[in-house]
């Protein structure tokens, strides 16, 4: 975490100038904060696509630990974040078929870190996830990944959507887990795939549905509907593992 006005501007006119942008997470503003300096920082993380959260001076002195934040802080990326191609190159490069997996909208960063874990032990290539919407790579999700950030790429997008759209031009097939798909274990995953997750309270949302070209889904013989985030996400990419020959 970087706290102080002074301290976050030149944090993001570092990026700006180095095209490292991606490399803050996110920046906090208090919401009483409104001076011309504040307005500054909210400018360039607007020009660099850094996202903004709104919130209370008490979670920003909790954030800084009782230091003088001024009403903003910015948390810095806990992984250097990659691009779409350096996916497809890992996967040329071990020559197999691209295997991916599409976080559209985890929230929860124990979750993120969890299928990070796992998509790392099953052998994907890499991981998308969405600039907003979504938890990116923080302190929590890389506890919980266990040191897979450091073996699994990390790609950050603006929109998932048109994100998918470029995979499926590039040859990936888009499986999208849901309630009511065709049974996971009686799906064909070979090939060059992308493994996509929703959010954790309400799944697929419907733009990104329907870029899925297959829905896949795990039985449910309890009295509940659904599974963690990051649980069904671990069966099905040991599903995908094993008949890739995982």
């Amino acid at each position: 975490m970087l706290f102080g006005i002074q301290t976050v501007r030149e944090a993001l006119r570092s990026a700006s100038m180095n095209g490292a942008n991606s490399q803050i997470d996110c920046v906090y503003i208090a919401k009483s904060a409104s001076s011309p300096s504040v307005m500054s920082i909210r400018a360039l993380c607007r020009e660099l696509s850094v996202p903004v959260k709104q919130t209370d001076r008490r979670k920003l002195d909790q954030l800084s630990e009782g230091g003088n934040h001024q009403g903003v802080a910015a948390m810095l990326a806990q992984a250097k974040y990659a691009e779409i191609d350096e996916l497809f190159a890992r996967a040329e490069a071990q020559s197999q078929p691209p295997f991916f997996v599409i976080c559209a909208g985890i929230e929860d960063p124990h979750n993120l870190g969890a299928i990070a874990r796992t998509a790392e032990g099953a052998g994907a290539h890499g991981i998308i996830i969405p600039e907003r919407r979504g938890v990116g790579l923080t302190p929590t999700v890389a506890r919980t990944a266990a040191g897979a950030l450091e073996y699994i790429p990390v790609v950050r997008v603006k929109n998932i959507a048109a994100c998918m759209e470029e995979l499926k031009e590039r040859g990936v097939w888009l499986f999208g887990a849901e309630l009511e798909g065709q049974p996971y274990d009686k799906t064909d995953y070979s090939g060059a795939i992308a493994l996509v997750i929703g959010s954790e309270g309400k799944g697929l949302g419907s733009l990104v549905k329907s870029r899925c070209d297959h829905l896949i889904s795990l039985p449910m013989r309890g009295q509940i509907s659904s599974l963690n985030a990051s649980v069904a996400a671990g069966i099905l990419l040991y599903e995908i593992a094993k008949q890739r020959g995982g």
